[in-house]
């Protein structure tokens, strides 16, 4: 069969990958097409139609000021997408893009598949109805999920978190050698992951690395993204602030404690077992706006979201201070780092288990 998938982010191309091994393992004619990254390059062995780089734009005045260059990219994914007439179109997350194409590609009478659901729980709830009408299978990854839809009307599939294959998957590693092999002393290790993007993880850093006075013991790595170059980091390090490259999960393997920005990655540090604070700092106009449009939640991590309650300290807008972290990381180094394992592995329960991509592609080869 013909495979078009569509991820506009770094998560959508590492849960993208995953798939696409999957479903050539279960189907050895599949052909892929896809929009994404490296990771759902190498599993394919083919060039991403557009790179996620291409495509990721955050918060609503970013949004605004590109909305030219994302109206020209669903034009082209458009015409695209009519010119290789798949069997499934495969849409990953990314809802402001993905969900328009939903709708062109069940007129041209593709079957649509959605893999990892768009938070409607948060927001936007009414993306549900489109939903209804043009996405023919709903694949969804966290547990409360399967529910939700169906309280609107929706069957979905769970099929658990992708994350667990990701993370089980891993070679075992040789800490001393990772810290020689990436420049690294022999203390201790903090791991910052403050974003892909590069507004973000300039706001980010500039208020996380404010604390590392304060533990002088240990040796703060940033994880760098792959959508930002190297040189992008030499601002922020210095002889006890170091960086590496695609490299966050050896990383975080490495480190006692991490200081996380919202998003998956909070879930990607707890199933690798390390204590986090959770950091968010957007500008003031996204943030006001964003507390109008965003439904009563509790939380904004994923690991809170799940276990429905607070697992991980959130430090959001105003309360992320300098006084908040060191306070906050001093706890997660010593008196709460049981407390937070111990959920973690509840957490992982909750997730289903490993086998997540492969159930996915079963459910999609045998809708078809």
């Amino acid at each position: 069969m013909k495979y078009y998938l569509i991820a506009g982010e770094a998560s959508g191309d590492l849960h993208g990958s995953n798939l696409i091994k999957a479903l050539k393992q279960k189907d050895t004619k599949a052909e892929i097409r896809f929009w994404g990254g490296d990771l759902m390059a190498a599993a394919s062995a083919e060039k991403p139609v557009k790179h996620y780089r291409e495509l990721a734009f955050m918060g609503f005045l970013e949004v605004a000021k590109n909305l030219k260059t994302i109206l020209n990219n669903i034009k082209f994914c458009k015409k695209d997408i009519e010119r290789h007439r798949p069997d499934v179109l495969i849409l990953i997350d990314y809802p402001g893009f993905n969900l328009r194409i939903a709708k062109f590609a069940k007129e041209l009478g593709i079957k649509v598949m959605y893999y990892i659901s768009p938070q409607l729980w948060a927001w936007k709830e009414g993306r549900v109805e489109i939903i209804k009408k043009y996405v023919d299978e709903m694949l969804v990854i966290l547990p409360f999920e399967k529910d939700y839809y169906k309280k609107h009307g929706v069957e979905a599939h769970f099929t658990g978190h992708p994350l667990l294959d990701a993370v089980s998957n891993l070679p075992s590693l040789d800490v001393e050698k990772f810290k020689a092999e990436n420049f690294l002393t022999s203390k201790k290790i903090i791991a910052l992951l403050p974003g892909s993007r590069e507004q973000e993880v300039d706001k980010m850093l500039k208020i996380i690395l404010s604390v590392r006075s304060h533990f002088p013991e240990f040796q703060f790595v940033i994880a760098g993204a792959p959508s930002l170059p190297p040189e992008f980091y030499q601002k922020y390090t210095d002889e006890n602030v170091h960086f590496v490259s695609n490299k966050t999960y050896d990383l975080l393997r490495c480190s006692d404690a991490a200081l996380v920005t919202s998003g998956t990655a909070t879930l990607e540090t707890a199933l690798l077992n390390v204590p986090e604070v959770v950091c968010y700092r957007s500008s003031r106009i996204s943030y006001e706006i964003g507390k109008r449009v965003v439904k009563n939640i509790k939380y904004i991590s994923l690991v809170n979201l799940i276990m429905n309650r607070e697992v991980v300290t959130e430090l959001i807008q105003n309360e992320l201070t300098t006084e908040n972290l060191i306070r906050e990381l001093g706890l997660v180094l010593n008196e709460n780092r049981s407390k937070i394992l111990a959920d973690y592995q509840e957490l992982k329960q909750k997730l289903g288990g490993i086998g997540a991509s492969e159930r996915a592609a079963e459910i999609i080869i045998g809708c078809m």
